[in-house]
């Protein structure tokens, strides 16, 4: 029998261990994730974004900001919470300024490349500085998306019947390691991006769906363009 603990339910070791292993109508009703530390990681994203060079921003450089801010206000206002409420409209409008940024990083690293590539004599701070911002950028990016999506959003999450988990963070892996009723928030999310950018592979949570495995390579793989290409290029130029 469930008991109400500081607004939460309180569920038994059996239910929250079900939860653990891919999410179902066995998991316990949760606060809905509030959406400020999604809409700061886009104001993040945005202002990297805004301090590249000109030559690496595709269009006018002025669009994709205010584009952002004029859906992430919105959003903001008439949702803060990630609710079960949450109409379809709203996600969709969630995804699309996720992908925005998206699409302009990697635009920003294509010109980055192209630059080097055939831009001719190049200046190596400015270059270190981009590339730097780019690979902050990619990590907000992919920590909104693993937020986004798993198990359905993070109002599918709230809910108590979310779909079957795509990762497998440390606290699901057995009874007793984490909190009865325990799910990943955007900060895990966040700590899943770093790690992955950085080590270029999973580190302690592990991808179990193909989507998941697949953003993951392509995390990795700008990472590495990024890291490996680029500022190894801009330091052979201070030099």
């Amino acid at each position: 029998m469930e008991a109400r603990r500081g607004g939460r339910h309180a569920t038994n070791p059996s239910s929250a261990s079900a939860a653990r292993q891919g999410g179902g109508p066995t998991l316990p009703w949760r606060a809905a994730e509030p959406r400020w530390p999604a809409s700061l990681a886009v104001l993040t994203a945005l202002a990297l974004y805004i301090l590249l060079p000109s030559q690496l921003t595709p269009g006018p450089k002025w669009v994709l900001p205010a584009l952002e801010v004029a859906l992430v206000v919105p959003l903001t206002v008439v949702n803060p919470d990630r609710s079960t409420r949450e109409s379809s409209l709203v996600r969709t409008v969630s995804v699309v300024l996720i992908a925005l940024i998206n699409v302009a990083n990697v635009a920003s690293l294509a010109l980055l490349v192209h630059f080097l590539l055939y831009g001719g004599r190049a200046q190596g701070r400015p270059l270190i500085y981009s590339a730097v911002a780019i690979w902050l950028t990619n990590i907000l990016i992919f920590a909104l998306w693993y937020w986004e999506l798993d198990r359905g959003g993070p109002a599918e999450r709230s809910s108590g019947t979310p779909k079957a988990a795509s990762f497998l963070f440390p606290q699901m892996s057995g009874p007793g390691i984490g909190p009865d009723g325990w799910a990943p928030g955007f900060v895990d999310y966040l700590y899943v991006s770093f790690t992955n950018a950085t080590a270029l592979s999973p580190t302690d949570t592990m991808p179990l769906s193909r989507w998941a495995k697949m953003l993951m390579l392509a995390q990795a793989l700008a990472s590495l363009v990024t890291v490996a290409l680029v500022a190894a290029r801009a330091v052979n130029i201070l030099n």
